[in-house]
């Protein structure tokens, strides 16, 4: 398998266009099952996730193409809503393909996705949902099958804000007959942003971005041309290596808003953050310092998706910070490689008490998620020495081009794949 190799030490330096959110462009790709022809999506990153969509997508029956960060998507020759296991388990957010297929085709068989091990990851949610729509499910071992002669609105509360549930019941909903209210529902941008691409092809939703959204559900839906957001956590990884490297980098094409939790915690920790419009300067002279306590919440708290990579920041910082992760039980994983890189971390149950030490060492590590793979390769670019990041097809989900992105900033870092053996 392919593998980093960084030579660390070196601030990064320059200017850096943010991509595409990853975590808004797959649902929006499933929801484009609910409009018959040909939908265009711009801004889309070119990860293996959004491969793995894709692919899904022509097994179903549709055209899909990709080609300079613009999905073209022709949904009409879509056939059958059974979607094949082997590719469900490559990829969690498959889950999304429940509510579009189910209003467009009255059933769907799936099975239970897979995606990064960071803990229990449960769709009961989702299937709660479908099921106060009037979907009828049956569980066979791992395979869902799904049916509804008609959907029909309803009120639904969610017991945990869940991202993927909120966006699986909207999509389904769009259709349904009447309306439907999801309550405690899940407030992050990427929610918003499939709002403004549904109702860009006619539906009516309102509310995404708050604890309430409404949905009236329509007869149809026409394709359009959209535009995805960008990806918030790729710009904070990015805000945090420069910050971690002692470095100065402007993001562009960012939308600071979905960052202003990160934002915070920076400037506690005394890096510089300069915002002008969709620019970000983040510059770090001196050594950080540390933050009292941080703790992963739900939109718009600090997010699970950086805990990791402020984590490295931490570990660095003069004095001993505190980190507490409530949504993932799993994603204190990368823990024990940063320790093999010099950090001084303990954990107890799921908080992580971090001393700060003056500098990191590198090291070989394994990549065991998304996020912790962006963790060692910010690590490995603070650290004294080489650093080998292995396991890199979970970063490869979710940033595009990791090496060319960071070269582009002045780091030293080049990919190595393996030569086959003949």
């Amino acid at each position: 398998m392919d593998k980093l190799v960084i030579e660390g030490g070196k601030p990064l330096s320059g200017t850096i266009v943010i991509q595409g959110a990853k975590n808004a462009a797959l649902p929006i790709l499933a929801a484009s099952l609910l409009a018959e022809g040909t939908t265009t999506i711009d801004h889309v990153p070119d990860l293996l996730d959004i491969d793995v969509m894709l692919n899904i997508l022509r097994e179903l029956g549709c055209r899909a193409e990709h080609v300079g960060g613009t999905v073209v998507l022709d949904t009409e020759t879509a056939h059958t809503s059974h979607v094949p296991e082997s590719l469900m388990r490559q990829m969690r957010s498959s889950i999304f393909l429940m509510g579009p297929l189910l209003a467009r085709f009255g059933e769907t068989q799936v099975y239970q996705p897979g995606g990064c091990a960071i803990g229990e990851r449960k769709i009961d949610l989702h299937l709660e949902g479908l099921k106060a729509l009037g979907a009828e499910i049956e569980e066979i071992g791992n395979r869902i099958i799904c049916r509804a002669d008609k959907l029909q609105g309803a009120d639904i509360h969610l017991s945990f804000p869940s991202v993927g549930a909120t966006e699986n019941i909207m999509m389904a909903a769009a259709l349904a007959e009447g309306r439907t209210t999801i309550s405690n529902a899940a407030r992050e941008p990427e929610i918003q942003d499939l709002q403004h691409f549904l109702n860009a092809m006619g539906a009516k939703i309102m509310g995404a971005g708050t604890d309430t959204i409404t949905v009236d559900g329509v007869q149809s839906l026409t394709p359009c041309r959209y535009k995805v957001i960008p990806d918030r956590i790729v710009a904070g990884t990015i805000m945090v290596a420069a910050a971690a490297t002692r470095g100065q980098v402007t993001l562009q094409n960012t939308q600071p808003a979905h960052l202003s939790s990160l934002i915070h915690v920076l400037r506690r920790a005394g890096v510089q953050i300069v915002v002008d419009g969709d620019i970000i300067k983040v510059g770090c002279a001196t050594r950080p310092k540390a933050v009292e306590r941080i703790v992963t919440s739900p939109y718009p708290a600090f997010p699970t998706d950086l805990q990791s990579q402020v984590m490295v920041l931490l570990t660095l910082a003069d004095g001993v910070s505190i980190l507490k992760e409530t949504i993932f039980e799993g994603r204190l994983k990368h823990v024990d490689e940063l320790s093999r890189m010099g950090a001084d971390i303990r954990v107890d149950m799921n908080a992580a008490f971090i001393r700060g030490v003056p500098r990191l060492y590198g090291a070989t590590a394994e990549a065991t998620d998304l996020r912790a793979g962006a963790a060692l390769v910010i690590a490995g670019l603070a650290a004294q020495g080489k650093t080998v990041v292995e396991q890199i097809h979970h970063i490869d989900r979710g940033y595009e081009k990791i090496e060319t992105m960071l070269s582009r900033l002045g780091a030293r870092i080049s990919r190595y794949a393996p030569v086959p053996n003949n």
